[in-house]
C-alpha cells in the first residue's frame, strides 16, 4: 500500500482523538543547533474541521488493527473499514515532511492494539525516540498511552514525549464492561498513575529525566450510553483530583456504519458537548464543583451556559457588588472571567468602580448587567427574577446544535 493511501485511512481513522492541546511544553528550539522543530510553551493555534475536530497536529494512527471489539468504537475488531499500518519510520518521515513544510507544529500518535499491549506500546516509543534521538526534532510529541502496558514502557514514553494520555472512554465502568468488556477501569487508572507518579518524581527530584513536561489529559465519550451530565462532571472532577491531569477532554460520540445495537443510532447534540466543555473550564479555572454546576442527577442546560444556570440558581448570592465582594465570587458574575475579576479588584484600591470601568474590560455586559452593582448602577427590579432572565438571555438555538 502507499505511504498516501496509509495517510488517508489513518489520518480519518485518528479523527475522534481530541486530546490535542500542547500547552505546558518547555520552551525548545534548534536555532543555531542541530535538528529541528522548536516549541514556545504556549500551546499551538488550532485550525478546525467543519465537525468540529481539531487538525493543528499530525494526528494519525499508527495502525487502525484492533484486537479489541470495543462496541462505540469505528476501529473495533468486527468493524469492516479499510485497515492500513505504517512503520514507526514512516510515521517519523511523515511528521519531518510536514513539519518542514510548515503544515503541522507536531505530533499526535495513537494506536489500535497490535499483537499485545507491550508490542505497540513499543512500537509507538519507538517513533519517538526515532524522532528526539536520531532527528533531533524539538517540536511537541503527543503519545496516546496504551492501559496494559509495562509501567517501564510509559516511563520511557514520558521521556520522549512532551503529553502523554490514556483514554478513560466512558463514564462510569458499568458501561465500560458493557461496550467494552476487554477493557478494565482498574488498568486505565493504573497507567494514570504511573504516569502521575512520573511527573512527580520529575518534579521532586532535580536530578530526575524530564517526564512528560505537558502533562496528562484523557478523553472521555459522550452520548454512547445513558449517563448523565452530572455523573461525567463528577467522573472529571475525581480524576483531576486524583491523577492531576491537565484537561479531561469530551467526544461526542458519532454513529458509525453497521453499529452494533448496544450503541445509539444518533448522536448527541454537540452543543451537550460544548456545555461540558464550558462546565469543565468552571472547574478547572473558577473553583466550582461539580456539585454545584448540577445539584441532582441529569443534563446541562442547552439553552444558556453553566456559570448562567448557576447564577440564576443561586440569586441569594447576587446582585453583586464589585467595590466590595471577593475576587471569587465576583469571577462567578455571568459575564466577568477570571482576569476581568482580578482588574476590578486591582483597580478598586484607586477608586470606585463605576458602569463605565465594567465596559472598559468588555465584559459581557448583557449577561453580566443583572447581577452586579456598581457606583452609579443597580440593575432595576423587573431584571431580578430567574425565569425572566433566563427566557431573556436563552441562546436562540443554532443550525449544528440540532444535529
Amino acid at each position: 500500500m502507499q505511504l498516501i493511501d496509509k495517510l488517508t485511512i489513518l489520518a480519518d481513522a485518528a479523527k475522534y482523538d481530541v486530546s490535542c492541546a500542547s500547552s505546558g511544553a518547555p520552551k525548545r528550539s534548534s536555532k543555531g543547533r542541530s535538528g529541528l522543530g522548536a516549541t514556545n510553551g504556549m500551546g499551538i493555534c488550532h485550525s478546525f474541521t467543519p465537525d468540529g475536530r481539531c487538525v493543528a497536529l499530525l494526528k494519525i494512527l499508527l495502525t487502525n488493527f484492533c484486537l479489541y471489539d470495543c462496541q462505540y468504537c469505528v476501529n473495533r475488531r468486527s468493524s469492516d473499514v479499510p485497515r492500513a499500518r505504517f512503520t514507526p519510520e514512516e510515521v517519523v518521515t511523515l511528521t519531518l515532511d510536514f513539519y518542514r513544510r510548515n503544515c503541522i507544529s507536531g505530533l499526535f500518535l495513537s494506536s489500535g492494539i497490535i499483537r499485545s499491549a507491550d508490542y505497540t506500546m513499543e512500537q509507538l516509543v519507538r517513533v519517538a525516540k526515532l524522532l528526539r534521538e536520531e532527528h533531533q526534532f524539538r517540536g511537541y510529541i503527543h503519545l496516546k498511552t496504551i492501559p496494559d502496558a509495562d509501567p517501564l514502557l510509559i516511563a520511557e514514553a514520558g521521556r520522549y514525549a512532551d503529553r502523554l494520555s490514556v483514554n478513560i472512554e466512558l463514564p462510569t465502568e458499568s458501561s465500560l464492561i458493557r461496550l467494552a468488556p476487554e477493557k478494565q477501569v482498574g488498568t486505565i487508572k493504573q497507567a494514570m498513575h504511573s504516569i502521575h507518579q512520573g511527573e512527580s518524581e520529575a518534579r521532586v527530584e532535580k536530578r530526575a529525566p524530564r517526564f512528560a513536561p505537558a502533562g496528562q489529559s484523557t478523553q472521555m465519550i459522550v452520548g454512547a450510553d445513558a449517563t448523565d451530565d452530572s455523573t461525567i462532571l463528577h467522573t472529571a472532577q475525581s480524576l483531576y483530583g486524583a491523577y492531576r491531569l491537565r484537561r479531561v477532554y469530551y467526544s461526542a460520540f458519532s454513529p458509525i456504519p453497521h453499529s452494533p445495537k448496544s450503541v445509539p443510532f444518533e448522536a448527541p447534540p454537540l452543543l451537550r458537548e460544548h456545555r461540558l466543555y464550558q462546565a469543565d473550564f468552571l472547574l478547572r479555572g473558577y473553583g466550582f464543583t461539580a456539585g454545584e454546576l448540577l445539584s441532582g442527577p441529569g443534563n446541562l442546560a442547552l439553552d444558556i451556559d453553566p456559570k448562567l444556570a448557576w447564577a440564576l440558581n443561586h440569586r441569594e448570592h447576587f446582585p453583586v457588588d464589585l467595590n466590595r465582594a471577593e475576587p471569587a465570587l465576583i469571577a462567578r458574575v455571568p459575564g466577568i472571567g477570571v482576569l476581568s475579576a482580578k482588574r476590578l479588584v486591582e483597580l478598586r484600591r484607586h477608586k470606585r468602580i463605576r458602569y463605565e470601568d465594567v465596559t472598559r474590560l468588555r465584559c459581557a455586559l448583557d449577561k453580566a448587567r443583572p447581577f452586579i452593582v456598581t457606583q452609579d448602577y443597580r440593575p432595576p427590579l423587573q431584571e431580578s427574577e430567574s425565569h425572566s432572565l433566563r427566557r431573556q438571555l436563552s441562546e436562540t438555538p443554532a443550525q449544528m446544535a440540532l444535529w
